[in-house]
Protein backbone atom coordinates (compact mmCIF):
# COMPACT_ATOMS: atom_id res chain seq x y z
CA UNK A 1 0.00 0.00 0.00
CA UNK A 2 1.35 3.74 -1.05
CA UNK A 3 0.37 6.69 0.63
CA UNK A 4 1.44 10.50 0.44
CA UNK A 5 3.87 11.32 2.94
CA UNK A 6 2.56 12.62 6.21
CA UNK A 7 2.07 16.90 6.00
CA UNK A 8 0.40 18.69 8.59
CA UNK A 9 -3.15 20.16 7.35
CA UNK A 10 -2.40 23.54 6.48
CA UNK A 11 -4.28 26.81 8.44
CA UNK A 12 -6.58 29.13 6.23
CA UNK A 13 -7.04 32.68 7.35
CA UNK A 14 -10.38 32.74 7.62
CA UNK A 15 -10.72 36.32 7.86
CA UNK A 16 -10.29 36.69 3.87
CA UNK A 17 -13.23 38.23 2.55
CA UNK A 18 -14.53 34.65 0.77
CA UNK A 19 -13.66 32.68 3.81
CA UNK A 20 -14.97 34.84 5.94
CA UNK A 21 -18.25 34.85 4.02
CA UNK A 22 -18.13 31.05 3.85
CA UNK A 23 -18.01 30.61 7.89
CA UNK A 24 -20.56 32.87 7.90
CA UNK A 25 -22.68 30.98 6.03
CA UNK A 26 -21.93 27.93 7.92
CA UNK A 27 -22.56 30.14 11.24
CA UNK A 28 -26.05 30.83 9.94
CA UNK A 29 -26.69 26.81 8.47
CA UNK A 30 -25.36 25.55 12.13
CA UNK A 31 -27.71 27.98 14.06
CA UNK A 32 -30.85 27.01 11.77
CA UNK A 33 -30.18 23.35 13.31
CA UNK A 34 -30.05 24.45 16.85
CA UNK A 35 -32.79 22.35 19.36
CA UNK A 36 -32.54 19.02 17.82
CA UNK A 37 -31.97 15.87 20.11
CA UNK A 38 -29.53 13.53 18.93
CA UNK A 39 -29.69 10.12 19.74
CA UNK A 40 -26.83 7.25 21.14
CA UNK A 41 -25.30 5.14 18.66
CA UNK A 42 -25.06 1.46 19.93
CA UNK A 43 -24.54 -1.65 18.19
CA UNK A 44 -25.02 0.10 14.56
CA UNK A 45 -28.51 1.78 15.46
CA UNK A 46 -29.22 5.09 17.00
CA UNK A 47 -31.20 4.92 20.55
CA UNK A 48 -33.18 7.53 21.92
CA UNK A 49 -33.97 7.79 25.89
CA UNK A 50 -36.26 10.69 27.29
CA UNK A 51 -33.67 11.53 29.37
CA UNK A 52 -32.05 14.47 27.46
CA UNK A 53 -28.96 16.92 28.04
CA UNK A 54 -29.23 20.60 27.24
CA UNK A 55 -25.80 22.11 25.30
CA UNK A 56 -25.69 25.50 25.65
CA UNK A 57 -23.82 28.28 23.94
CA UNK A 58 -21.26 30.18 26.15
CA UNK A 59 -21.86 33.39 24.35
CA UNK A 60 -25.25 33.07 25.13
CA UNK A 61 -26.23 30.86 27.32
CA UNK A 62 -30.12 31.19 27.05
CA UNK A 63 -29.39 29.62 23.72
CA UNK A 64 -29.57 25.39 23.64
CA UNK A 65 -27.43 24.08 20.99
CA UNK A 66 -28.89 20.71 21.16
CA UNK A 67 -30.14 17.66 23.22
CA UNK A 68 -28.14 15.04 23.59
CA UNK A 69 -29.63 11.58 24.50
CA UNK A 70 -27.97 9.93 27.96
CA UNK A 71 -27.49 6.39 28.29
CA UNK A 72 -27.85 4.63 31.69
CA UNK A 73 -26.12 1.23 33.07
CA UNK A 74 -28.62 -1.16 30.77
CA UNK A 75 -27.16 1.09 27.44
CA UNK A 76 -23.97 0.63 28.67
CA UNK A 77 -24.55 -3.49 29.26
CA UNK A 78 -25.74 -3.19 25.60
CA UNK A 79 -22.60 -1.28 24.04
CA UNK A 80 -19.99 -3.45 26.45
CA UNK A 81 -21.75 -6.13 24.69
CA UNK A 82 -21.74 -5.02 20.81
CA UNK A 83 -18.13 -3.76 20.99
CA UNK A 84 -17.24 -7.60 23.08
CA UNK A 85 -19.30 -9.36 20.04
CA UNK A 86 -17.42 -6.53 16.97
CA UNK A 87 -13.58 -7.01 18.49
CA UNK A 88 -14.11 -11.08 17.57
CA UNK A 89 -14.16 -9.74 13.90
CA UNK A 90 -12.83 -6.16 13.82
CA UNK A 91 -9.59 -7.52 15.54
CA UNK A 92 -8.87 -9.57 12.35
CA UNK A 93 -8.83 -6.81 9.74
CA UNK A 94 -5.35 -5.65 8.53
CA UNK A 95 -3.96 -2.26 10.20
CA UNK A 96 -4.23 -1.39 6.43
CA UNK A 97 -7.75 -1.64 5.84
CA UNK A 98 -8.47 -0.08 9.25
CA UNK A 99 -6.26 2.84 8.29
CA UNK A 100 -8.43 3.53 5.31
CA UNK A 101 -11.64 4.12 7.52
CA UNK A 102 -9.13 7.04 9.24
CA UNK A 103 -7.86 8.52 5.44
CA UNK A 104 -11.82 8.41 4.29
CA UNK A 105 -13.04 10.08 7.32
CA UNK A 106 -10.25 13.00 7.23
CA UNK A 107 -11.58 13.29 3.80
CA UNK A 108 -15.25 14.28 5.30
CA UNK A 109 -13.36 16.58 7.90
CA UNK A 110 -11.81 18.49 5.26
CA UNK A 111 -15.03 18.81 2.81
CA UNK A 112 -16.59 19.74 6.28
CA UNK A 113 -14.34 22.26 7.46
CA UNK A 114 -16.53 25.51 7.93
CA UNK A 115 -19.35 23.30 9.40
CA UNK A 116 -17.45 21.33 11.93
CA UNK A 117 -15.88 24.92 12.71
CA UNK A 118 -19.20 26.41 13.15
CA UNK A 119 -20.31 24.13 15.69
CA UNK A 120 -17.13 24.60 17.70
CA UNK A 121 -17.60 28.31 17.19
CA UNK A 122 -21.67 27.91 18.91
CA UNK A 123 -20.96 24.77 21.11
CA UNK A 124 -17.42 25.82 22.83
CA UNK A 125 -17.05 29.74 22.33
CA UNK A 126 -13.79 28.99 20.39
CA UNK A 127 -13.19 32.04 17.95
CA UNK A 128 -12.42 31.13 14.25
CA UNK A 129 -8.68 30.90 14.37
CA UNK A 130 -8.97 28.32 17.52
CA UNK A 131 -11.80 26.38 15.87
CA UNK A 132 -9.93 25.95 12.73
CA UNK A 133 -6.82 24.82 14.37
CA UNK A 134 -8.88 22.51 16.35
CA UNK A 135 -10.28 20.86 12.62
CA UNK A 136 -7.05 20.60 11.45
CA UNK A 137 -5.45 18.31 14.31
CA UNK A 138 -8.41 16.20 14.44
CA UNK A 139 -7.60 15.60 10.64
CA UNK A 140 -4.05 15.56 11.05
CA UNK A 141 -4.56 12.50 13.92
CA UNK A 142 -6.12 10.76 11.35
CA UNK A 143 -3.59 11.00 8.24
CA UNK A 144 -0.84 10.66 10.76
CA UNK A 145 -2.30 7.31 13.36
CA UNK A 146 -3.97 5.68 9.79
CA UNK A 147 0.23 6.22 8.21
CA UNK A 148 1.52 5.05 11.73
CA UNK A 149 -1.20 1.88 12.09
CA UNK A 150 0.37 0.84 8.55
CA UNK A 151 3.95 1.04 9.92
CA UNK A 152 2.99 -0.72 13.27
CA UNK A 153 0.94 -4.04 11.25
CA UNK A 154 4.72 -4.50 9.48
CA UNK A 155 5.55 -5.64 13.03
CA UNK A 156 9.48 -5.39 14.24
CA UNK A 157 12.70 -7.00 12.68
CA UNK A 158 13.90 -9.06 15.23
CA UNK A 159 17.25 -10.39 15.34
CA UNK A 160 18.16 -14.16 12.71
CA UNK A 161 18.54 -17.29 14.95
CA UNK A 162 19.57 -20.55 12.50
CA UNK A 163 17.01 -22.62 12.14
CA UNK A 164 14.10 -20.40 12.81
CA UNK A 165 11.33 -17.74 11.94
CA UNK A 166 10.54 -15.68 14.60
CA UNK A 167 8.10 -12.59 14.27
CA UNK A 168 6.70 -10.15 16.54
CA UNK A 169 3.28 -9.00 15.90
CA UNK A 170 0.86 -6.33 17.41
CA UNK A 171 -2.78 -7.36 18.73
CA UNK A 172 -5.44 -4.72 19.64
CA UNK A 173 -6.26 -4.90 23.57
CA UNK A 174 -10.29 -5.47 23.01
CA UNK A 175 -13.11 -3.15 24.49
CA UNK A 176 -11.74 0.04 25.19
CA UNK A 177 -13.63 2.93 27.17
CA UNK A 178 -12.71 7.01 25.48
CA UNK A 179 -13.52 9.95 27.54
CA UNK A 180 -12.07 12.78 25.79
CA UNK A 181 -12.18 16.66 26.73
CA UNK A 182 -14.71 19.59 26.27
CA UNK A 183 -11.90 21.86 24.93
CA UNK A 184 -10.35 20.38 21.56
CA UNK A 185 -14.07 18.47 21.58
CA UNK A 186 -13.27 17.11 17.55
CA UNK A 187 -9.29 17.25 17.96
CA UNK A 188 -8.74 15.40 21.07
CA UNK A 189 -11.96 13.53 20.60
CA UNK A 190 -11.06 12.33 17.32
CA UNK A 191 -7.38 11.57 18.37
CA UNK A 192 -8.32 9.19 21.36
CA UNK A 193 -10.93 7.55 19.45
CA UNK A 194 -9.51 5.97 16.25
CA UNK A 195 -5.86 5.53 17.71
CA UNK A 196 -7.88 2.45 19.75
CA UNK A 197 -10.11 2.38 16.68
CA UNK A 198 -7.08 1.28 14.28
CA UNK A 199 -5.05 -0.47 16.04
CA UNK A 200 -8.43 -3.25 16.01
CA UNK A 201 -10.20 -2.22 19.28
CA UNK A 202 -13.60 -1.34 19.80
CA UNK A 203 -15.22 1.69 21.91
CA UNK A 204 -17.67 3.08 23.71
CA UNK A 205 -16.86 6.89 23.73
CA UNK A 206 -18.59 9.36 26.29
CA UNK A 207 -17.75 12.93 25.59
CA UNK A 208 -17.81 15.79 27.97
CA UNK A 209 -21.24 17.12 28.57
CA UNK A 210 -20.39 20.40 27.61
CA UNK A 211 -19.74 19.19 24.00
CA UNK A 212 -21.28 16.48 23.44
CA UNK A 213 -23.32 17.83 20.11
CA UNK A 214 -19.76 18.36 18.32
CA UNK A 215 -19.13 14.68 19.30
CA UNK A 216 -22.47 13.76 17.76
CA UNK A 217 -21.46 15.30 14.48
CA UNK A 218 -17.97 13.39 14.79
CA UNK A 219 -20.04 9.90 15.06
CA UNK A 220 -22.27 11.31 12.10
CA UNK A 221 -18.78 11.07 10.16
CA UNK A 222 -17.76 8.07 11.40
CA UNK A 223 -21.40 6.20 10.29
CA UNK A 224 -20.50 7.58 7.03
CA UNK A 225 -17.70 5.48 6.97
CA UNK A 226 -19.97 2.08 7.35
CA UNK A 227 -17.83 0.36 10.14
CA UNK A 228 -19.13 -2.79 11.51
CA UNK A 229 -21.92 -2.95 14.24
CA UNK A 230 -20.34 -2.48 17.28
CA UNK A 231 -17.00 -1.08 16.76
CA UNK A 232 -17.98 2.43 17.72
CA UNK A 233 -20.40 3.16 20.15
CA UNK A 234 -21.69 6.83 21.29
CA UNK A 235 -22.84 7.20 24.80
CA UNK A 236 -22.97 10.04 26.72
CA UNK A 237 -24.35 10.15 30.00
CA UNK A 238 -24.07 10.78 33.36
CA UNK A 239 -20.63 10.22 34.77
CA UNK A 240 -22.29 9.77 38.45
CA UNK A 241 -24.09 6.59 36.86
CA UNK A 242 -22.03 5.17 34.32
CA UNK A 243 -18.94 6.47 34.51
CA UNK A 244 -17.40 4.18 37.36
CA UNK A 245 -19.64 1.47 35.94
CA UNK A 246 -18.10 1.69 32.59
CA UNK A 247 -14.46 2.28 33.56
CA UNK A 248 -14.76 -0.61 36.15
CA UNK A 249 -16.32 -2.98 34.20
CA UNK A 250 -14.81 -6.31 34.01
CA UNK A 251 -14.83 -6.81 30.23
CA UNK A 252 -13.62 -3.03 29.72
CA UNK A 253 -9.80 -3.77 28.86
CA UNK A 254 -8.72 -0.35 28.57
CA UNK A 255 -9.47 3.26 29.54
CA UNK A 256 -8.12 6.19 27.60
CA UNK A 257 -9.39 9.58 29.31
CA UNK A 258 -8.09 13.61 28.93
CA UNK A 259 -9.51 16.26 31.57
CA UNK A 260 -9.13 17.36 34.85
CA UNK A 261 -6.48 15.48 37.34
CA UNK A 262 -9.01 14.84 40.33
CA UNK A 263 -11.38 12.87 37.53
CA UNK A 264 -8.20 11.33 35.84
CA UNK A 265 -6.74 9.71 39.26
CA UNK A 266 -10.74 8.86 39.93
CA UNK A 267 -11.23 6.74 36.78
CA UNK A 268 -6.98 5.19 37.13
CA UNK A 269 -8.09 4.27 41.01
CA UNK A 270 -11.45 2.38 39.76
CA UNK A 271 -9.88 0.91 36.41
CA UNK A 272 -7.25 -0.69 38.58
CA UNK A 273 -9.21 -2.56 41.32
CA UNK A 274 -9.71 -5.17 39.94
CA UNK A 275 -13.57 -6.62 39.22
CA UNK A 276 -14.65 -10.11 39.69
CA UNK A 277 -13.78 -12.10 36.91
CA UNK A 278 -12.16 -9.93 34.96
CA UNK A 279 -8.83 -11.73 33.10
CA UNK A 280 -6.18 -8.60 33.02
CA UNK A 281 -4.85 -5.36 34.45
CA UNK A 282 -6.62 -2.65 32.93
CA UNK A 283 -4.56 -0.14 31.11
CA UNK A 284 -5.31 3.30 31.26
CA UNK A 285 -3.53 6.50 29.44
CA UNK A 286 -4.45 9.77 30.90
CA UNK A 287 -4.01 13.22 29.96
CA UNK A 288 -4.79 15.67 32.93
CA UNK A 289 -3.50 19.17 32.69
CA UNK A 290 -0.94 21.13 33.91
CA UNK A 291 0.45 24.59 35.75
CA UNK A 292 2.60 25.93 32.63
CA UNK A 293 4.58 28.75 32.82
CA UNK A 294 7.42 30.69 30.26
CA UNK A 295 10.66 31.73 31.83
CA UNK A 296 12.40 34.82 30.44
CA UNK A 297 15.78 35.94 31.20
CA UNK A 298 17.76 39.25 30.62
CA UNK A 299 19.14 38.58 27.70
CA UNK A 300 15.83 37.36 26.07
CA UNK A 301 14.14 39.22 22.90
CA UNK A 302 11.62 41.01 25.36
CA UNK A 303 8.91 41.80 22.90
CA UNK A 304 9.03 38.15 21.22
CA UNK A 305 8.48 37.15 25.19
CA UNK A 306 5.44 39.53 25.77
CA UNK A 307 4.02 38.07 22.87
CA UNK A 308 4.13 34.73 23.49
CA UNK A 309 3.42 34.80 26.94
CA UNK A 310 0.09 36.70 26.50
CA UNK A 311 -0.67 33.99 23.61
CA UNK A 312 0.06 30.96 25.66
CA UNK A 313 -2.56 32.85 28.58
CA UNK A 314 -5.05 34.11 26.92
CA UNK A 315 -5.40 31.80 23.73
CA UNK A 316 -9.01 30.30 24.11
CA UNK A 317 -9.53 31.94 27.57
CA UNK A 318 -6.91 30.06 28.82
CA UNK A 319 -8.71 26.68 29.03
CA UNK A 320 -5.83 24.75 27.77
CA UNK A 321 -4.17 22.16 29.78
CA UNK A 322 -0.99 23.60 27.75
CA UNK A 323 -1.77 27.09 29.13
CA UNK A 324 1.28 29.61 29.97
CA UNK A 325 -0.39 30.87 33.19
CA UNK A 326 2.68 31.64 35.05
CA UNK A 327 5.58 33.87 33.29
CA UNK A 328 8.40 33.92 35.72
CA UNK A 329 10.41 36.87 34.63
CA UNK A 330 14.20 37.99 35.67
CA UNK A 331 14.39 40.94 37.65
CA UNK A 332 16.51 43.02 35.59
CA UNK A 333 14.08 42.68 32.95
CA UNK A 334 11.08 42.09 34.82
CA UNK A 335 9.62 45.88 34.63
CA UNK A 336 9.78 45.81 31.19
CA UNK A 337 8.34 42.59 30.55
CA UNK A 338 5.46 43.55 32.86
CA UNK A 339 4.67 46.17 31.14
CA UNK A 340 5.24 45.15 27.78
CA UNK A 341 2.56 42.19 28.43
CA UNK A 342 0.19 44.56 29.96
CA UNK A 343 -0.06 46.73 26.74
CA UNK A 344 -0.63 43.64 24.89
CA UNK A 345 -3.57 42.42 26.75
CA UNK A 346 -5.08 45.29 26.93
CA UNK A 347 -5.11 45.12 22.90
CA UNK A 348 -7.55 41.90 22.76
CA UNK A 349 -10.93 42.00 22.17
CA UNK A 350 -13.43 40.41 24.40
CA UNK A 351 -16.61 39.26 23.04
CA UNK A 352 -18.82 36.47 21.53
CA UNK A 353 -17.05 33.75 19.90
CA UNK A 354 -19.16 33.90 16.72
CA UNK A 355 -18.05 37.65 16.58
CA UNK A 356 -13.98 36.14 16.38
CA UNK A 357 -12.77 38.21 19.59
CA UNK A 358 -9.54 37.26 20.16
CA UNK A 359 -10.97 36.29 23.65
CA UNK A 360 -14.12 34.43 23.84
CA UNK A 361 -16.54 33.17 26.40
CA UNK A 362 -15.32 30.62 28.88
CA UNK A 363 -17.19 27.21 28.41
CA UNK A 364 -19.86 27.56 31.39
CA UNK A 365 -21.49 28.54 34.89
CA UNK A 366 -19.00 26.14 36.48
CA UNK A 367 -15.93 27.44 35.36
CA UNK A 368 -16.96 30.90 35.15
CA UNK A 369 -17.40 30.56 39.30
CA UNK A 370 -14.30 28.62 39.30
CA UNK A 371 -12.53 31.02 37.65
CA UNK A 372 -13.58 34.04 39.68
CA UNK A 373 -13.08 32.60 42.45
CA UNK A 374 -9.77 32.39 41.96
CA UNK A 375 -9.75 36.15 40.61
CA UNK A 376 -10.93 37.13 44.22
CA UNK A 377 -7.86 34.35 45.78
CA UNK A 378 -5.14 36.29 43.38
CA UNK A 379 -6.01 39.57 44.60
CA UNK A 380 -5.02 38.61 47.93
CA UNK A 381 -2.05 36.52 46.60
CA UNK A 382 -0.91 39.38 43.83
CA UNK A 383 -0.96 43.12 42.90
CA UNK A 384 -3.74 42.74 40.12
CA UNK A 385 -2.40 45.05 37.21
CA UNK A 386 -4.91 44.25 34.42
CA UNK A 387 -8.74 42.90 34.09
CA UNK A 388 -10.38 40.78 37.27
CA UNK A 389 -13.87 41.92 36.16
CA UNK A 390 -16.43 39.39 35.00
CA UNK A 391 -20.22 39.44 33.32
CA UNK A 392 -22.33 36.43 32.99
CA UNK A 393 -25.38 38.48 32.39
CA UNK A 394 -25.63 36.60 28.58
CA UNK A 395 -22.27 35.05 28.29
CA UNK A 396 -19.83 33.36 30.59
CA UNK A 397 -17.23 36.47 29.94
CA UNK A 398 -13.88 37.18 31.68
CA UNK A 399 -11.59 40.32 31.28
CA UNK A 400 -8.28 38.91 30.72
CA UNK A 401 -6.44 39.23 34.21
CA UNK A 402 -2.88 39.64 35.39
CA UNK A 403 -1.49 39.46 38.94
CA UNK A 404 1.81 41.02 39.35
CA UNK A 405 4.23 39.94 42.14
CA UNK A 406 2.97 36.32 42.91
CA UNK A 407 5.33 34.42 45.21
CA UNK A 408 5.89 31.00 43.85
CA UNK A 409 3.75 29.23 46.30
CA UNK A 410 0.72 31.13 45.75
CA UNK A 411 -1.89 29.69 44.91
CA UNK A 412 -2.30 30.94 41.74
CA UNK A 413 0.61 29.90 40.63
CA UNK A 414 0.78 26.20 42.05
CA UNK A 415 -2.99 25.21 40.82
CA UNK A 416 -4.99 25.13 37.37
CA UNK A 417 -7.24 27.70 37.15
CA UNK A 418 -8.14 27.03 33.46
CA UNK A 419 -9.09 30.61 33.04
CA UNK A 420 -8.08 34.28 31.16
CA UNK A 421 -5.66 34.50 34.77
CA UNK A 422 -2.06 35.25 34.50
CA UNK A 423 0.51 35.43 37.39
CA UNK A 424 3.90 37.14 37.25
CA UNK A 425 6.51 35.39 39.34
CA UNK A 426 10.06 37.74 39.85
CA UNK A 427 13.46 35.70 40.06
CA UNK A 428 16.87 36.98 40.45
CA UNK A 429 18.56 34.30 38.56
CA UNK A 430 17.91 32.18 35.66
CA UNK A 431 18.91 29.21 37.57
CA UNK A 432 16.07 30.08 40.20
CA UNK A 433 13.23 30.52 37.61
CA UNK A 434 13.79 27.23 36.59
CA UNK A 435 13.68 26.29 40.03
CA UNK A 436 10.27 28.44 40.46
CA UNK A 437 8.82 26.38 37.31
CA UNK A 438 9.86 22.68 38.39
CA UNK A 439 7.87 23.42 41.66
CA UNK A 440 4.16 22.05 40.93
CA UNK A 441 2.80 18.43 40.92
CA UNK A 442 2.52 18.75 37.14
CA UNK A 443 4.81 18.76 33.72
CA UNK A 444 3.20 19.57 30.91
CA UNK A 445 4.34 22.09 28.48
CA UNK A 446 6.92 25.33 29.44
CA UNK A 447 8.63 27.77 27.72
CA UNK A 448 12.29 29.54 27.81
CA UNK A 449 13.31 33.17 26.38
CA UNK A 450 16.64 33.37 26.04
CA UNK A 451 19.38 34.36 23.73
CA UNK A 452 22.68 32.13 25.75
CA UNK A 453 22.99 29.14 24.38
CA UNK A 454 24.16 27.53 27.86
CA UNK A 455 20.91 28.39 29.09
CA UNK A 456 18.69 26.75 26.70
CA UNK A 457 20.74 23.74 27.49
CA UNK A 458 20.44 24.17 30.97
CA UNK A 459 16.72 24.04 30.70
CA UNK A 460 16.86 21.51 28.40
CA UNK A 461 18.08 18.85 31.09
CA UNK A 462 16.74 20.94 33.96
CA UNK A 463 12.99 21.54 33.33
CA UNK A 464 10.63 19.04 34.34
CA UNK A 465 8.13 18.97 31.61
CA UNK A 466 6.52 16.71 28.48
CA UNK A 467 7.06 19.37 25.65
CA UNK A 468 9.54 22.49 25.92
CA UNK A 469 9.47 25.11 23.45
CA UNK A 470 12.19 28.02 23.27
CA UNK A 471 11.90 31.38 21.99
CA UNK A 472 7.93 30.54 21.41
CA UNK A 473 5.09 30.02 23.22
CA UNK A 474 3.99 27.01 24.89
CA UNK A 475 0.73 25.91 23.39
CA UNK A 476 0.38 25.05 19.58
CA UNK A 477 1.85 21.61 19.39
CA UNK A 478 1.51 20.26 16.25
CA UNK A 479 0.46 16.48 15.43
CA UNK A 480 3.78 14.29 14.52
CA UNK A 481 6.30 17.36 14.96
CA UNK A 482 5.52 18.02 18.65
CA UNK A 483 3.93 14.61 20.21
CA UNK A 484 2.22 16.44 23.20
CA UNK A 485 1.81 14.30 26.58
CA UNK A 486 3.24 15.33 30.14
CA UNK A 487 4.59 14.08 33.36
CA UNK A 488 3.87 13.69 37.00
CA UNK A 489 0.07 14.74 37.72
CA UNK A 490 -0.09 15.72 33.82
CA UNK A 491 -0.63 12.50 33.34
CA UNK A 492 0.78 8.94 32.14
CA UNK A 493 3.56 9.94 29.83
CA UNK A 494 1.33 9.26 26.88
CA UNK A 495 2.98 11.26 23.33
CA UNK A 496 -0.57 12.08 21.42
CA UNK A 497 0.62 12.52 17.65
CA UNK A 498 3.53 10.19 18.01
CA UNK A 499 3.92 6.60 16.37
CA UNK A 500 4.63 5.30 19.69
CA UNK A 501 0.60 6.19 20.71
CA UNK A 502 -0.86 3.28 19.24
CA UNK A 503 1.35 0.88 21.33
CA UNK A 504 -0.71 1.93 24.34
CA UNK A 505 -3.72 0.28 22.48
CA UNK A 506 -1.98 -3.25 21.51
CA UNK A 507 0.05 -6.00 22.74
CA UNK A 508 3.16 -7.49 20.92
CA UNK A 509 3.16 -11.26 20.41
CA UNK A 510 6.54 -13.19 19.41
CA UNK A 511 5.82 -16.26 17.23
CA UNK A 512 9.04 -18.77 16.70
CA UNK A 513 8.41 -21.62 14.14
CA UNK A 514 11.45 -23.59 14.09
CA UNK A 515 11.78 -25.96 10.56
Amino acid sequence: MTVMPYRNEPVIDWTKPERAEELKRNLVSVRSQFGQTYPLYVNGRELRTDDTLASLNPSNHQEVVGYVCQANQRVIDEAIEAAQKAFETWKLTTFEERAMYLFQAAAIMRRRKAELMAWQILESGKNWAEADGDVNEAIDFLEFYGRAAIELGKGVELVPYPGEDNRMMYLPLGVGVVIPPWNFPLAILTGTTVSALVTGNTVLLKPSPLASVMAAKFVEIMRELNLPPGVLNFVPGPPEEIGDYMTGHRDVRFVSFTGSKAVGLHIDEVAHRRSEGQRWIKRVVAEMGGKDGIVVDETADLDAAAAGIVASAFGFQGQKCSAGSRAIVHEAVYDTVLEKVIALTKQLTLGPAEENPDVGPVIDEKAFAKITKYIEIGKQEGRLVLGGTYDDSRGYFIQPTIFADVAPDARIMQEEIFGPVLAVCRVDSFEQGIEVFNHTEYGLTGSVYSRRRDRLEYARWHMHCGNLYFNRKCTGSLVGVQPFGGFDMSGTDAKAGSKEYLLNFVQPKTVTERF
